[in-house]
């Protein structure tokens, strides 16, 4: 397991990054995003997002629950992060390649947590079992932006 406790893939979407973060700065489309099948749906939160807001969101993990989530990193059209009551952040890093497809990098920081917390994640399986979901989660995002993935760099 990487010390720097971050799990990152790429994928090149064909289509300008503004529209790729339009739909990332929505909470009510992030379950129409997830590729890992636990977000289920926007239960709180403006309908656009911007550094410092909230947003809760209905979960499933085995069991239903909910989290609510805080934008702690926000560049309109580049970036946007946030994290939740446990740390980590969920990270999405916009590169435009050309006028017409943009390079999204996708994150989950668990660097964050106390070194005991980060091991129970990792003993649980869920640095590996989001690698999975975030290479899901980007491939839908390119399909829900008109595109096929292209290219998959890993981060």
């Amino acid at each position: 397991m990487s010390e720097n406790r971050q799990v990152s893939e790429s994928v090149v979407v064909n289509a300008p990054a503004q529209r790729i973060f339009d739909v990332l700065a929505d909470p009510r489309r992030h379950h129409e995003v997830d590729g890992s099948g636990s977000v289920q749906q926007s239960v709180s939160g403006p309908q656009r997002l911007e550094l410092g807001s909230t947003f809760g969101m209905s979960m499933r993990l085995g069991i239903s629950y909910r989290v609510t989530n805080r934008v702690v990193e926000f560049e309109d059209g580049k970036l946007i992060a946030w994290r939740h009551f446990a740390g980590h952040r969920w990270r999405y890093e916009l590169e435009p390649v050309d006028d017409a497809s943009t390079r999204v990098t996708e994150t989950f920081d668990y660097s964050t947590i106390s070194g005991g917390r980060a091991r129970i994640l990792e003993l649980l399986g869920f640095p590996e079992r989001n690698r999975r979901g975030i290479t899901q989660t980007l491939d839908q995002l390119a399909r829900l932006c008109g595109s096929s993935p292209r290219g998959r760099p890993h981060g």
